[in-house]
């Protein structure tokens, strides 16, 4: 299953996703948060915390401005660019997936 969440800003799509993340990595689903805000703080509510949040965007920030590698695949994302949060939820926070992988 794939959810997104959009919306105008500050209508609640982080705080929502938050909870949706965590409610579901709680009941056993295997959850991958994807934070691609221009502002990113999935993070923060998420609770991973702000150090980790801030490593994460800057690992994004290093890869848009051509500083770090593009990861080829789905679980290089996640490998180079996740972190793990709260009730089994993994977090990466990314631009754009050039090449998904179907599935």
């Amino acid at each position: 299953m794939k959810i997104a969440v959009v919306g105008k800003g500050g209508a609640g799509k982080t705080t929502t996703s938050a909870v949706l993340a965590r409610t579901l990595g709680r009941r056993g689903a295997r959850v991958v948060a994807l934070d691609c805000d221009t502002n990113p703080n999935l993070g923060l509510s998420l609770g991973v915390g702000d150090s980790e949040t801030e490593r994460l965007v800057t690992l994004r920030e290093e890869v848009d401005e051509g500083e770090g590698a593009h990861a080829p695949t789905w679980d290089d994302i996640l490998d180079r660019y996740g972190a793990d949060a709260p009730d089994g939820v993994r977090l990466s926070v990314i631009t754009r997936i050039e090449n998904p992988e179907p599935g």
